[in-house]
């Protein structure tokens, strides 16, 4: 009987009949079992929009916020595809990690408020639960896929101020297409023109049948009167905008550069490795009669400890600087400004330079005492020219953080004809680069 009074006064928002309801029973919340259609008193208050009903109900027990319906949908999906904004934050304050649930169909909250267009929903969720949005539906949809398959042009926008990495913009569903595919075959030119001119997206990607999105075009059937079929092909063909848009040049600049430093620090962090359990030298193959080594120990600590000290320093700052490196690019981070990608680079340099450091003395140690005085020569020599290329490379990008700081900030610098010429041919090979 009391259940039955819970889920009336759930259908009538009656919030005065639920607190007569507790006043009776405490515990009627934590007990209330499902009915036959399988919903919650949360459930039903959610559906009917009462928001007040809805906000005491998960301020007497949040847990309710958890419970799914027959069709594994949460209060917060019914909530966020209908955009009911304030029953929308009052279960985030209960339960935000609701957001990453998936309902039968593999949709969260977020899909469902993209597909529906419910644009304030989708704010409050993707600022609680950022991750939320890279989840992917069923068949390896993107909730950018979802926003065009719906025609959710608005929404994808608001997505896109967020979120606007390479991999998240052009992600692919379980046929292979991107979202621009999806747009091209069903002819949405203005989001076709957004995503040409605003996006970092892939205009040649392919499909799972190998088809680009001018492919797609091609291949789909059209009357000869369609307007809309010129303006697609011109938004498709010209890579004015992509090369215009001050937006995504950097960010390929960046993704060429990643790749490269990833190379790098895994060869170093693989070559430190190796350095550090096999030290110049090898180790000891049994234990000495009086204790002064045992097996394994490294030859080189008890020959040459000075420079053995020095030796695993070195190694270990080019191991943990590598290894740190690795970690930050697979992370997921959005190093999407090139000061962050230049601060990997300048781990890089210290990576490299104790690996030189750790290359020197392990030359040192193996040599012959008797040689040592002509490899000094080398070494030095080496060292000199070494300690040059850092100096150029740290001048060089140090007075061109600068000069792009004051042409920020409005401020003219004057240079000589000539080496403004030498500026401005290596500004258009560092362009041509970064396209």
């Amino acid at each position: 009987m009391a259940e039955k009074r819970l889920y009336d006064a759930a259908a009538t928002g009656n919030v005065k009949s639920l607190l007569d309801l507790l006043e009776e029973d405490p515990l009627i919340l934590y007990r209330a079992s499902f009915t036959c259609s399988n919903k919650s008193p949360l459930h039903v208050a959610t559906i009917l929009q009462h928001t007040a009903f809805v906000q005491e109900i998960v301020k007497r027990n949040p847990l309710l916020a958890e419970e799914l319906e027959s069709q594994k949908s949460s209060p917060l999906h019914i909530a966020s595809g209908k955009g009911f904004v304030e029953i929308v934050k009052a279960l985030l304050s209960a339960a935000p990690d609701m957001c990453l649930v998936r309902d039968c169909h593999g949709r969260n909250p977020l899909h469902l408020a993209a597909i529906n267009g419910q644009s304030e929903v989708l704010n409050e969720l993707i600022q609680k639960r950022p991750l939320a949005a890279r989840e992917k539906a069923d068949r390896g949809q993107t909730v950018l896929h979802l926003c065009v398959k719906h025609n959710q042009l608005q929404v994808m926008k608001i997505i896109m101020r967020v979120i606007n990495d390479y991999e998240f913009v052009n992600g692919k569903d379980d046929d292979g297409d991107s979202i621009l595919h999806l747009a091209v075959r069903d002819k949405q030119l203005e989001t076709i023109q957004y995503l040409m001119e605003s996006t970092v997206i892939d205009e040649n990607a392919k499909n799972a049948n190998g088809y680009t999105a001018l492919d797609i075009l091609e291949l789909t059937p059209r009357d000869l009167r369609d307007t809309n079929y010129l303006a697609i092909k011109h938004s498709l063909q010209t890579k004015a905008c992509n090369i215009m848009n001050p937006q995504t040049k950097p960010i390929k600049w960046l993704a060429k550069k990643r790749d490269a430093i990833m190379v790098v620090a895994i060869l170093i962090a693989t070559t430190a490795f190796q350095a550090g359990v096999t030290p110049p030298g090898g180790v000891w193959q049994d234990n000495a009669k009086d204790n002064s080594h045992k097996a394994g120990e490294a030859v080189m600590a008890h020959i040459h400890p000075k420079a053995y000290k020095n030796f695993i320093r070195a190694n270990t700052i080019a191991f943990v600087s590598s290894i740190s490196t690795i970690l930050l690019l697979i992370s997921g981070l959005p190093f999407r400004r090139r000061l962050l990608m230049w601060s990997l680079m300048v781990i890089m340099w210290l990576t490299v330079t104790s690996t030189a450091v750790t290359y020197a003395l392990s030359i040192v140690v193996v040599t012959p005492i008797k040689d040592r005085t002509s490899l000094s020569h080398v070494i030095e020599i080496g060292l000199i020219v070494w300690c040059s290329v850092m100096a150029i490379l740290l001048v060089g990008n140090t007075v061109r953080l600068i000069d792009r700081w004051l042409k920020n900030q409005g401020i003219k610098v004057w240079r000589p004809r000539r080496f403004r010429d030498l500026v401005e041919v290596h500004n258009r090979n560092v362009n041509q680069e970064a396209v």
